[in-house]
């Protein structure tokens, strides 16, 4: 027998003799309130000669009835009542005993050993819950205290993990609510001691060190931001009930999950309402292509496809590993046999693109491939010409000439007044997106929208790293903004967009107001449970090359001409359209130029793209850079 079971036999053990004395003790108890504390000699006698056998009826009931297979230390309500059952069956085999064996004792006694002895074993089990080691030694013990916002089901929820595994998760000390109705009251003997806005005194009173967000109904609306701002007073570690946002494959629900606060929570944004009936009336039972698609957000596109039921979804990508895990991800929740095929290739290879084309034959293509580090392609322009530029006509001429119906390109706020090759890139594949548009039968249009939180390379996951390195946070210039969208957002309003199917259009997303990143790098800070330039240093690095100190979604030519969809998040920019001859003439001078990563690339694109000034910005920047510094 090894130390484990040893240990659990004893405690069972001791269990049961304590029982028997509780029991026992009972007997004597009901007799003595029966005879006023005074029993006569002869019912003593009597009561002697009885208890062996009342002792036994009852040991015999809980033993058979499960009572020592009980945890109870987790034990509920169901366990208590179990006791109480088991106990009103040994009082009735006792009573059927002294009925027709001539115990010799009074109904009234025999009813009253049932009551006290469930009083007893269950309190015995009560206090010994209470009393327990691990809640008693040093008050909380190693672990830290904690507050639960929201005194609701998910409250309960919180409180309940927490207790399971306190070294973990923390003590709950104490839950706010902003309901009157549960003031006081207590959820797993943790008290409601205050409202929402009571957050920062509670903490500071009791000694908060964590917190924890257990309202999922609340989304990312402006009062979670309100939570948000109070949880960041306190300067505790906060973290969130978040519940699963999908099924699994068998078509049941996650279970929820205690997670670290991310950028997205601080931002406000209402759910976003799709039409679904538009989105599924051109992707389902469609054999429909990603390029890209093992990207950040081409796998969320990807993801968002199969809602949707395809006929086949092909995943095109270039790079192998993050296209195998979608795959592997898809089938896992989906299952082995789900229309999914895995394709390596680049946009750049013309006769492979025609080969997947010709096997295959997609109806609807979403284009998420391109280079997009803007600091990189500073170095590498003639890289960001052949991929973005020469790679999105590839595919055009290739989706055109085979038939497809649908063609939607992921472009970027960069495109608008562009100070970066990138951004000047990305706005030469809309002028294509325009010019098939126009001149093939396919459906072309790009959906233009801003950062994406959590996509490869991005800024929130870099500072998440620098703050659990101890840090310094590196934030490039003191007054940059950004528009921040997160990754499932921006995947749900781009299949919304192409369902709008108006050939030739640049639609634009409601990205909401820009964003400070000096703002986002103190609350990432403080949800960590960290004071800004305190515990962790916030550092000015300057800005890098090619970038600006705020984007824009549209330029001023597009701003007064905007019009409105059918979905309020989306608009479309009536942008200023190139001639077929001009367009085609510029294309093979930016051909040439594209072989030699030098300044001639560079002013070649400037040629393209008016609205690109790569040199007065960097004076700018520079001077921008400057200002910073002092």
């Amino acid at each position: 027998m090894n130390v484990f079971k040893k240990h659990l036999w004893m405690r069972k053990a001791g269990m049961f003799l304590m029982d028997i004395v509780l029991v026992c003790l009972s007997v004597y108890a009901s007799m003595e309130l029966r005879f006023e504390m005074q029993i006569p000699w002869l019912h003593a006698n009597t009561m002697l000669r009885s208890m062996p056998l009342v002792v036994f009826v009852y040991m015999a009931c809980y033993v058979l009835g499960g009572i020592y297979q009980v945890m109870w230390r987790y034990a509920g309500v169901r366990d208590v009542v179990r006791l109480t059952l088991l106990s009103a069956i040994a009082c009735g085999i006792t009573l059927t005993l002294n009925q027709f064996m001539g115990l010799g004792l009074f109904r009234g006694v025999l009813v009253f050993i049932g009551l006290l002895s469930t009083i007893a074993v269950g309190g015995s089990r009560i206090l010994g819950r209470v009393f327990s080691k691990d809640r008693i030694i040093g008050g909380l013990g190693d672990a830290m205290p904690v507050m639960v916002v929201g005194a609701g089901e998910a409250g309960a929820y919180a409180v309940n993990i927490c207790n399971k595994n306190p070294k973990q998760m923390g003590k709950p000390v104490l839950l706010v609510d902003d309901a009157r109705n549960k003031q006081g009251l207590r959820i797993q003997n943790v008290p409601v001691r205050g409202t929402i806005e009571d957050i920062p005194k509670l903490a500071t009173r009791y000694g908060i060190r964590e917190i924890i967000i257990a309202i999922p109904s609340l989304g990312n609306g402006e009062r979670m931001q309100r939570i948000l701002e109070l949880c960041n007073e306190t300067r505790c570690h906060t973290r969130i009930l978040s519940e699963p946002s999908d099924t699994d494959a068998m078509g049941e629900e996650g279970t929820p999950f205690i997670r670290e606060l991310n950028i997205s929570d601080f931002l406000s944004r209402d759910e976003i309402e799709l039409d679904t009936a538009s989105i599924a009336g051109y992707l389902s039972g469609k054999v429909v292509m990603v390029t890209g698609g093992g990207g950040s957000i081409g796998s969320e596109i990807c993801r968002q496809i199969m809602r949707f039921r395809p006929k086949l979804l092909i995943i095109f990508e270039i790079y192998e590993n993050c296209a195998y895990e979608l795959e592997y991800e898809l089938r896992q929740k989906y299952g082995r046999d789900c229309p999914v095929t895995t394709l390596i290739g680049s946009i750049r290879d013309r006769k492979r693109l025609d080969e997947v084309f010709d096997l295959y034959h997609p109806q609807v293509v979403f284009h998420a491939a391109a280079h997009k580090h803007v600091p990189l392609m500073e170095i590498s322009p003639a890289e960001a010409i052949k991929n973005n530029v020469f790679g999105t006509r590839n595919l055009l001429e290739a989706a055109s000439s085979h038939g497809v119906e649908r063609l939607v390109q992921l472009s970027t706020d960069k495109a608008v007044n562009p100070t970066n090759v990138m951004g000047a890139t990305k706005r030469i594949t809309e002028m294509l997106i325009q010019y098939y548009g126009e001149h093939t039968q396919m459906k072309c249009m790009a959906v233009r929208f801003g950062n994406v939180l959590g996509s490869h390379g991005s800024v929130i996951p870099l500072m998440e790293a620098q703050i659990r390195k101890g840090g310094p946070v590196t934030v490039t210039h003191p007054d940059i903004t950004r528009y921040f969208m997160t990754i499932p957002e921006a995947a749900q309003l781009v299949l919304q967009a192409g369902g709008i199917a108006r050939s030739g259009s640049i639609f634009v997303l409601d990205m909401g107001e820009p964003v400070r990143i000096m703002d986002l790098a103190q609350k990432l800070i403080r949800a960590y449970g960290y004071e800004p330039n305190v515990d962790i240093p916030i550092k000015i690095i300057g800005l890098r090359p090619g970038e600006k100190l705020y984007e824009e979604l549209l330029m001023d030519s597009e701003r007064d001409k905007m019009t409105k969809t059918a979905h309020k998040k989306i608009f479309v920019a009536n942008v200023d359209k190139v001639e077929e001859a001009q367009l085609q003439r510029m294309l093979k001078e930016l051909e040439l130029a594209a072989q030699h990563n030098d300044e001639s690339a560079v002013e070649a694109v400037a040629d393209v793209v008016p609205t690109y000034h790569p040199w007065k910005e960097k004076k700018e920047a520079e001077q921008g850079n400057k200002q910073a510094a002092v």
